[in-house]
């Protein structure tokens, strides 16, 4: 992500429309229409903003505990009717159950929370993680 790790600083994403347009470009270079979005955390600050503003461009998202989730209120998660997939790992104490508390407004929402996994639940137990995305994705239209 532009202005993270080891990659240069950009003006372009330093406020949340920023963050949002950045998104967009990316999707639409890829040529991606209706894409699935899954967010892990530090990317929450550009997929949250896209998922409120563009959400009906979106197949689905899958915020895998983001951060930012307290950024927004629980009047504007009702408004998604993006389907989601809420995912976490157990021992994700703090941004999993804090992710939780804002998104569980998400009006299409499921949750699924990685057994014996961290924060990058992803990682820890791949196996489990994408058992969890793939059958959210065959729930898709």
């Amino acid at each position: 992500m532009p202005g993270y790790g080891d990659s240069p600083p950009t003006e372009m994403v330093a406020t949340v429309q920023g963050r949002v347009a950045f998104l967009d470009h990316v999707l639409q270079e890829l040529g991606m229409r209706r894409p699935v979005l899954i967010s892990p955390s530090m990317s929450g600050r550009f997929a949250l903003p896209f998922l409120l503003e563009q959400g009906d461009r979106l197949a689905g998202f899958v915020p895998v505990a983001p951060v930012g989730t307290k950024d927004y209120t629980a009047e504007q998660y009702r408004r998604v009717q993006t389907p989601t997939l809420i995912l976490y790992g157990d021992r994700d104490t703090s941004l999993g159950p804090q992710a939780l508390q804002s998104l569980r407004h998400l009006p299409d929402h499921r949750v699924a929370v990685v057994p014996g996994a961290g924060h990058a639940c992803y990682l820890d137990k791949p196996e489990d993680f994408h058992q969890a995305l793939l059958g959210f994705l065959r729930q898709l239209k």
